[in-house]
């Protein structure tokens, strides 16, 4: 799942609503929004991603939450490294070739790590904890 689709559910599940709910208020099918929650589509539009906030009934944070979670859900990010150093190269490369080795703990340390060089301190719950 993204990070986009686990947080979605959850805030689903939390409301007593069902993916079959969404998808009616939305005009898409189940499917299609299992597939965002799952990855096997693009990220969102942002049209799109403010008619689920709408829906939710969100609000402030959350829904800005949301939003980032969106916007960092593509499935398979590109990286443009041409006119970077040969380490920012080296590290997309190294990253993409071996994340499938990474457990969701490493993944999250090294999250934290590139945050905090980044200082970009968001605290982000990748459970689906409803």
């Amino acid at each position: 799942m993204t990070p986009f689709g686990v947080k979605m559910r959850s805030l689903r599940r939390k409301r007593g609503l069902t993916i079959k709910d969404q998808g009616l208020f939305l005009g898409v099918s189940s499917a299609y929004i299992s597939a965002l929650e799952h990855g096997k589509r693009g990220r969102p539009s942002p049209a799109f991603v403010d008619q689920i906030c709408v829906w939710l009934e969100l609000i402030w944070d959350e829904a800005e939450l949301l939003k980032y979670l969106a916007q960092m859900s593509h499935p398979s990010p590109g990286l443009a490294t041409a006119s970077l150093a040969p380490e920012a190269t080296f590290l997309a490369n190294l990253l993409a070739q071996n994340i499938d080795r990474l457990s969701a703990d490493e993944c999250r340390q090294l999250f934290e790590a590139i945050q905090g060089y980044l200082k970009q301190e968001k605290n982000i719950d990748f459970s689906d904890s409803a």
